[in-house]
């Protein structure tokens, strides 16, 4: 409490109720004082303790894990172990003398029990095919359609209602989205084995060994999810646990290369041959490169687009409709063509006997060509 004295001027009388009084004033100003000097404190950038980052760092592998889950558990049920007996030695009365045995993988594509895998795989002359569904169940296969130049065959089994895999569009890939594969490596004991990975890169081309020649495998899909022996013939998933390419080898020299045929070249064939029940492809008699191989080829041309004519079938459709050796095809009925995969989709998604329009460079000057599609020749 205060008082004015006239001869000492504001004196201060002590009491109980002035202690308590002047405490609260202090503390008030002391509290001030230090949230004023915290808020500047925290104008500056503050390190978050490293827990806290490592539990972050965990959250982030666990939403990772989480994504690949779900795509799995949506994709692995259409996915088939697949293996086969081979004669590859008879006696003088045709009886088997030694039998090979292999194993690798399918994707079931179609819920009446038709299942896409590799030529490698399920092609050739099979003695048997047994294909081994995800809930345990074998059932007996027979092959419907093959062709090792593309290194893609169909295999069918008897029943329906199974489940099948849904395509994506392998014109769409980006490289680094996600890719996961999904197959039998190393034998059936292994069944089912995932591996995830990405996109490494698109428009691969290979050199390998078909029906005793060279070969080139264009426009394959790389990726670093691993492939090995036994999960070729499986499926290249996507994020939307849609398949976008058929396993198909991988580079034993080198690490994480692995390659995919994209599904988009199957998708004419799969289609035929549900409709059919096989598939003959529509001929029009031509072996051409695309730029990817043209520039390899020393003094070869320099494309920019289209696929470049190194020869052509005598008698054949392309023969008769006078395409030339030397000629650079660009589209086909309007729809441009820069790789012979596209060349192939634009000409397996055609009806032996039906007319295309092929648009050529021949001596310089553009032209179109009317090719009727045959069969190929029996050689």
């Amino acid at each position: 409490m205060i008082k004015y004295d006239k001869r000492q001027g504001f004196v201060m009388l002590k009491s109980k109720r002035m202690t308590i009084f002047i405490t609260a004033l202090v503390s008030v100003a002391l509290s001030f004082i230090v949230f004023t000097l915290w808020m500047g404190y925290n104008k500056s950038p503050v390190q978050r303790p490293q827990s806290t980052a490592q539990e972050e760092a965990s959250a982030d592998d666990d939403n990772a894990l989480d994504g690949v889950t779900p795509i799995v558990r949506k994709a692995a049920p259409a996915v088939v172990g697949i293996s086969t007996t081979r004669v590859t030695e008879t006696d003088m009365f045709g009886r088997a003398q030694q039998m090979v045995q292999g194993v690798g993988s399918g994707v079931i594509v179609d819920s009446d029990g038709y299942i896409l895998t590799n030529d490698h795989v399920a092609g050739g002359e099979a003695k048997s095919i047994n294909v081994v569904l995800n809930d345990g169940r074998t059932m007996e296969g027979r092959t419907l359609w093959t062709d090792p130049v593309l290194d893609l065959a169909i295999v069918k089994i008897d029943g329906s209602g199974y489940i099948n895999a849904a395509f994506g569009d392998s014109d769409t890939l980006k490289v680094g989205e996600p890719a996961i594969a999904i197959g039998t490596p190393l034998g059936l004991q292994f069944q089912h084995t995932v591996t995830s990975g990405i996109i490494s890169a698109l428009d691969r081309t290979l050199q390998v060994e078909a029906d005793g020649a060279t070969n080139f495998m264009e426009d394959l899909i790389q990726t670093d999810a691993s492939i090995n022996p036994g999960n070729s013939g499986g499926p290249l998933i996507n994020a939307k646990a849609q398949v976008v390419g058929i396993n198909t080898v991988k580079v034993a020299t080198a690490e994480g290369m692995g390659f995919a045929i994209p599904i988009n070249i199957a998708k004419p064939i799969v289609e035929r041959v549900i409709a059919t029940g096989t598939f003959t492809a529509p001929y029009i008699g031509i072996f051409a490169y695309d730029r990817e191989i043209a520039n390899f080829i020393q003094n070869g041309p320099k494309l920019e687009q289209g696929v470049y004519v190194i020869d052509v079938d005598r008698g054949s459709p392309a023969d008769k409709a006078g395409i030339k050796q030397g000629d650079i095809i660009l589209s086909i009925d309007d729809k441009q063509v820069n790789t012979m995969l596209a060349l192939r989709r634009a000409i397996y998604s055609k009806n032996i006997g039906d007319t295309v329009k092929i648009e050529t460079v021949s001596d310089g000057k553009k032209q179109d060509v009317g090719v009727r599609l045959a069969s190929k020749p029996k050689q």
